[in-house]
């Protein structure tokens, strides 16, 4: 999803919110573009966490032993 879409849910939302007039019979529009905002502020949210999740600097090492045997070791650090 991404950044773009949340955004966009946001506007639609926050359109459908404040702005629409407009009645359709059993259906609340203002409380679909509150719905779709939060869908959307969620969205942007989670999207950023995702993203920033994968930052950080990874090492791994590899130790050959004098019996020809080997050990990997990794390291993660996370900024």
């Amino acid at each position: 999803m991404g950044y773009g879409f949340g955004g966009f849910l946001v506007v639609v939302g926050l359109v459908l919110a404040l702005a629409v007039t407009d009645q359709v019979s059993g259906v609340d529009l203002t409380m679909v573009g509150w719905i779709m905002t939060a869908v959307g502020v969620v969205v942007i949210a989670l999207t950023a966490m995702t993203l920033n999740r994968g930052r950080g600097t990874r090492s791994v090492a590899t130790t050959v032993h004098s019996d020809g045997t080997q050990t990997v070791s990794e390291r993660r650090t996370e900024i």
